[in-house]
């Protein structure tokens, strides 16, 4: 007697390692990225990248504001030349040297200030009180206003014949006499700075809430179950949590108070004290007509401005890198 053939069952088919699917996911969302990011990068390329591209050409010639039709090229004699026994050139003006210091110091100082005051604004108003959505709209205020505005009203308050500022010390025996504030050198870098951390330390406060609003309760739980003192909590494990948001701000200031103009020039104009490498590349191309010395300077500014961002991404990631751990 035969026995009957039966069939056999169909093998499944093996699926993919999992290594090769991550593999082209990844390769799919990177590609997808490329897409959203093109139209942006075109965009870009043609806003900030040819007058770029344009400044650095003009950095290498004789360009005035009068005759920018035909300039004549002289290498590299706008950044630093040797003639007749002495140097001349931006990187040889004594001037520009003072700009970039100032604006190292403003930077410094500036963004130092608002990170510490950003971070305690957003502890309070991460707290739990009564009118804290009021108390969050009167603190962005500030960061609404547009800069050039701000500054020429903070030059009002300032100034050391009608300002209120002055007024006010006078009236609470601070002070005997008016002070200048945007005209004295010794005060004048400190007046910026002052008006400067008033209108952006609601900025840091803001990226550093979003932080705070995201952090788990459990380890806060925790930390109040066992009696640690909040101080404690808040460097051992607040801080390190809001790191990345603190960088983001950080970098974004930076970037800001290394091309500072505006809040400068309202308020000092083209004081010496003051003058930032901005200021000094306006004073140069506007001025003076001088654009391939103003481009020259400008471009220094860019390049400036460019390794310091590399750094601190670089110094930022390492931190992390390390924390981790």
């Amino acid at each position: 007697m035969s026995t009957p053939v039966t069939e056999s069952a169909p093998i499944p088919a093996r699926p993919l390692p999992a290594h090769y699917r991550s593999t082209k996911v990844r390769r799919q969302r990177v590609r997808a990225a490329w897409y959203f990011l093109t139209p942006m990068l075109v965009t870009l390329s043609m806003v900030a990248g040819w007058p770029l591209l344009r400044t650095l050409y003009f950095s290498f010639t004789d360009a005035s504001l009068s005759d920018m039709g035909d300039p004549l090229f002289i290498g590299l004699e706008n950044y630093l030349v040797y003639d007749n026994g002495r140097w001349f050139g931006v990187l040889a003006d004594p001037t520009w040297w003072q700009a970039v210091w100032n604006t190292a110091y403003f930077s410094v100082v500036s963004v130092s200030l608002e990170v510490v005051f950003g971070v305690i604004v957003a502890l309070i108003l991460n707290a739990e009180f009564k009118g804290r959505t009021l108390v969050r709209a009167a603190v962005l205020i500030p960061w609404a206003i547009p800069t050039i505005v701000s500054a020429q009203m903070w030059a009002w308050m300032l100034n050391d014949q009608f300002g209120i500022i002055n007024h006010l010390l006078m009236t609470f025996g601070i002070i005997a006499s008016p002070i200048a504030w945007t005209a004295d050198a010794s005060y004048s870098m400190w007046a910026v700075i002052m008006v400067d951390v008033w209108k952006t330390t609601p900025f840091v406060a803001l990226l550093v809430l979003a932080a705070l609003q995201m952090l788990p309760k459990d380890c806060y739980e925790a930390a109040e179950v066992d009696g640690i003192h909040p101080v404690r909590v808040f460097f051992k494990v607040t801080l390190p949590l809001i790191t990345p948001a603190l960088m983001v701000a950080v970098i974004f200031r930076l970037l800001d108070a290394l091309r500072v103009f505006d809040v400068i020039y309202v308020l000092t104009s083209n004081s010496t004290s003051t003058m930032s490498m901005s200021v000094y590349a306006r004073q140069q191309l506007v001025e003076f007509q001088d654009v391939g010395y103003g481009s020259a300077a400008s471009t220094l500014l860019f390049l400036i401005i460019a390794l310091a961002t590399v750094a601190y991404l670089y110094l930022g990631r390492k931190q992390l890198q390390l924390g981790g751990e």
